[in-house]
């Protein structure tokens, strides 16, 4: 399956997309609005290792590895976490560890996500960026240890 978008292009997508909202109040059920759209995590990946420290609210991120790619899934018990979870989901799924390491992720900043977030919430954000990097760089090492 050919892959259509880069992680630029969904960056862009979500830019435009915030772009329409002229509140914040429009932004957050914007963002509750991605959460509820998150398709379900199974239960059995809702376990400790999976959980992402740093956050205020549970949040459960799971990677699946698949013929040089990464898929992202998650949950969380925080309606504007599981908006920003998904959101994170949607510009890093389906890309290879390497692309993953290397994305920039200016979309958080650019729609001004780091001057409304609480900074909790701002943290908590950085926590899963670093998680899902974290779970590239597991990848990436794990195929070159392979002699992929």
């Amino acid at each position: 399956m050919g892959k259509v978008n880069t992680i630029q292009d969904t960056e862009n997508e979500i830019v435009e997309e915030f772009g329409l909202f002229d509140s914040w109040d429009d932004k957050y059920e914007y963002i509750i609005d991605l959460g509820k759209r998150l398709p379900p995590l199974d239960d059995k990946y809702k376990v400790d290792e999976n959980k992402v420290r740093g956050c205020q609210s549970t949040v459960w991120l799971h990677a699946d590895y698949k013929d040089g790619y990464i898929y992202f899934s998650a949950d969380s018990d925080a309606v504007i976490v599981k908006g920003l979870i998904s959101m994170l989901i949607r510009v890093l799924t389906n890309h290879t560890p390497d692309e993953i390491l290397n994305a920039k992720l200016e979309f958080i900043d650019r729609i001004g996500m780091t001057k409304h977030l609480a900074q909790t919430r701002s943290n908590g954000l950085l926590s899963m960026v670093k998680q899902m990097k974290n779970f590239a760089l597991a990848y990436k090492l794990k195929m070159e240890s392979n002699g992929n």
